[in-house]
């Protein structure tokens, strides 16, 4: 009895000491953080919309609102009668309650509004890569995936220098292939070539 107590306080004493080591954070470069402020926005559920992402507007009660509208580089969509309006870091369902807001009233007694997002954004590769351009966003890609599915790296391409910039980001991120980087809606990315 006393043998296996002695185990178990073993065991919790080793489990907490391993939890307090990751949870002691170092140092943190601001401009670092300032880059990976839109992964830390986006990573959580539910999707926050971003420049460049499509959606579908359905308005129950009036046909002629309804239809594709896309959020343009300044975070806002034009949305018929009521004007521009904020979509740019919301959800859907933000967005939906918005444009009833701005509805209500005005212009409709109970509007009943559906937002869909219909496509992302997409993610620009480019640099030391095969096939540079402008490639569909696809949820769990990764900076590797990114670059494959642009045809792979040249053979004057850097792999320990990878320029990352998330979508409303003012800084790039420094990667490395190898990091399992996520990549989001709008991100560009930049292979750097190689100094022989």
């Amino acid at each position: 009895m006393f043998q296996v107590r002695n185990i178990i306080s073993l065991f919790i004493a080793a489990f907490l000491a391993g939890c307090s080591a990751y949870s002691q954070p170092g140092p943190v470069d601001p401009q670092l953080a300032l880059a990976a402020a839109p992964t830390a926005m986006r990573g959580a559920s539910p999707y926050l919309l971003g420049p460049g992402d499509k959606l579908r507007i359905k308005a129950y009660d009036d046909a002629n609102l309804t239809g594709e509208y896309e959020v343009n580089s300044s975070g806002y969509i034009s949305f018929p009668l009521v004007g521009q309006v904020k979509a740019a870091g919301t959800t859907t369902s933000q967005l939906e309650q918005t444009l009833v807001a701005r509805l209500k009233g005005k212009f409709a007694q109970d509007p009943k509004i559906n937002v869909e997002l219909a496509t992302y954004a997409s993610v620009y590769v480019h640099g030391e890569v095969k096939k540079a351009g402008v490639y569909p966003y696809q949820p769990g890609l990764t900076v590797a995936d990114a670059i494959a599915t642009a045809g792979g790296l040249t053979y004057r391409a850097n792999e320990g220098r990878i320029y990352l910039q998330h979508a409303g980001a003012r800084a790039q991120q420094i990667v490395t292939i190898d990091e399992p980087i996520r990549v989001y809606p709008g991100d560009n990315i930049r292979v750097s070539e190689r100094m022989f």
